[in-house]
């Protein structure tokens, strides 16, 4: 059974930052008509406000994790002819 850290996946604290956008999914806790914000109803600005906040997470995250191999302790079975795309 392989460990954490041999899966393909890549795994961080950070990811956990992927699961705050998804919270304006949740439907009951924006569905009303009041507060207005420069007369749109509530429901309409939560969702623009959900826009730039969710694209900070996913920013946050890409930066954090993206210096970080997607496998570790695995020898690169791949080599160069491997690789390129016009041999055949």
């Amino acid at each position: 059974m392989p460990s954490a850290r041999q899966t393909s996946l890549r795994w961080s604290w950070w990811n956990l930052l992927l699961l705050v956008p998804l919270l304006m999914l949740i439907t009951p806790w924006f569905n009303s008509d009041e507060p207005r914000l420069l007369g749109l109803p509530f429901f309409y600005w939560y969702q623009f406000v959900w826009v730039p906040l969710g694209v900070i997470c996913v920013g946050i995250v890409y930066v954090k994790t993206k210096d970080r191999p997607a496998v570790t302790g695995k020898p690169d079975l791949l080599g160069v002819d491997d690789l390129d795309e016009g041999a055949k």
